[in-house]
């Protein structure tokens, strides 16, 4: 009798979207997407292709399905987790960013919101009431930070950055659904996440499109290029590891011609030793501090 309940518990969890999709992740993490087959799929299951079509249309469907969910996921990841006071207040004062760097313990009290599904509370722009437009948005999509908006994109930045790392065949997969296919859940997903804080930050109307996007294909892009040279060094074998690496392309920079490259030999010691997770978010401040920069005097 027992058997029999387990097989039947096991089938029922087999039979279930969520842990398709479950299963379809671990699949991709394990191989990359030509490890992603329904053959594979119904092994890891333990079921038959039907029980899985029946729930999942084709491949198109089942990546965007995972690719979704670990998005959702990223999303939810508070700021806490990712980066301490210290360093996103130090991190924002080397951006020239003033008011994060007058308030750092804020950047440990934030809290990112959860998945779309979610419903949002009135109090998730809130800390930026004074300054935001007449009309809020729509309540929909991933909620803000509980902190100030600068640490509610860091924690959205920093959660997608963390999520691409992990799962390699993400940054691809997200380059694919914002070129083709926009409408579906991961681009509003992740734009609402960006759009919200800018719009607390009491950016104009007129501007959020502009500021969102900004911030969106940078995160995206470094998050994705990031990922790629992790790739990379896994490709150039156990002895070569990231230290070594940065240190010869350094010593490469150094010995560069001065005269077709005096800048690039000035910063070749910076990009000795660079901590890659604290360039990213410097990076992602300095666009910060261009936007609240250019916001209209309160």
């Amino acid at each position: 009798m027992a058997t029999r309940t387990r097989r039947s518990q096991r089938r029922t969890e087999a039979l279930s979207r969520e842990r398709i999709v479950e299963a379809a992740i671990e699949l991709l993490d394990a191989a990359g997407e030509s490890g992603l087959t329904f053959r594979a799929l119904t092994e890891r299951l333990a079921t038959g292709p039907g029980a899985i079509y029946w729930h999942v249309a084709n491949k198109g469907e089942l990546l965007g399905a995972a690719t979704d969910a670990v998005v959702a996921a990223a999303l939810a990841v508070e700021p806490a987790a990712s980066a301490g006071p210290a360093e996103a207040a130090g991190h924002a004062e080397a951006a020239g960013h003033a008011e994060a760097a007058k308030s750092p313990e804020s950047a440990g009290s934030a809290k990112s919101a959860g998945p779309a599904e979610s419903a949002e509370s009135p109090e998730a722009i809130e800390p930026a009431k004074s300054a935001r437009p007449a009309e809020s948005p729509e309540a929909a999509g991933p909620a803000g930070a509980a902190g100030s908006p600068q640490d509610g994109i860091r924690a959205v930045a920093l959660g997608l950055f963390d999520a691409i790392e992990e799962h390699p065949w993400l940054a691809s997969q997200l380059m694919t659904q914002l070129s083709h296919s926009l409408w579906e859940t991961v681009a509003p997903r992740i734009f609402e996440s960006v759009g919200r804080q800018i719009h607390a930050l009491g950016v104009p109307e007129s501007s959020w499109f502009a500021a969102t996007s900004a911030l969106m294909h940078y995160i995206l892009g470094a998050a994705g290029q990031n990922a790629t040279n992790a790739a990379s060094a896994r490709t150039l074998g156990p002895e070569v590891d990231r230290a070594r690496f940065l240190d010869a392309a350094s010593t490469a920079w150094e010995q560069l011609d001065p005269d077709d490259y005096p800048f690039t030999r000035a910063v070749a010691g910076q990009l000795r030793g660079h901590d890659d997770r604290e360039q990213f978010l410097a990076g992602v401040d300095l666009i910060l501090a261009g936007i609240t920069a250019s916001l209209p005097a309160r």
